[in-house]
């Protein structure tokens, strides 16, 4: 059943992200370019997936343990250190030039479009390296 559950709640998430345009570079970098043409339609994506959030997720954690699993897992580190801010960066300028984020850029591999493509194993060679050096840290 945990299995079923994380293939739905997958396709739902694939879903609500094509339909959100998520998987546009361009409304992407639309809402990136507040100096220029702006697309403010991101904004209401991110204020529904903030509001939804902010209801659910103290509902669910009112609950004992998830309805498939033994127990919430959940981040155990609380503060705002380097790797979290070279992190946050990393991400931020990868999203801002390319216009993916690793969701968005998983769903979008059925084009097969080589910017796509390219993301992707930019992106698997970036974890693999991040991986290498959290070991040194």
């Amino acid at each position: 059943m945990k299995l079923i559950s994380a293939f739905l709640v997958g396709v739902a998430f694939a879903l609500g992200l094509g339909l959100a345009g998520m998987t546009q570079p361009t409304k992407i970098i639309g809402f990136l370019d507040v100096a220029g043409h702006w697309d403010p339609t991101l904004a209401f994506v991110m204020g529904g997936a903030v509001a939804i959030s902010l209801v659910l997720f103290s509902l669910i954690l009112k609950r004992p343990a998830p309805v498939w699993g033994e127990r919430f897992v959940l981040p155990e580190k609380k503060a705002v250190d380097i790797q979290l801010v070279v992190g946050a960066g990393i991400f931020g300028i990868g999203w801002g030039l390319s216009g993916y984020c690793p969701g968005p850029a998983l769903v979008s591999l059925v084009t097969a479009g080589p910017p796509v493509l390219a993301f992707v194993v930019s992106m698997g060679g970036g974890l693999y390296l991040g991986g290498r050096l959290s070991r040194y840290s």
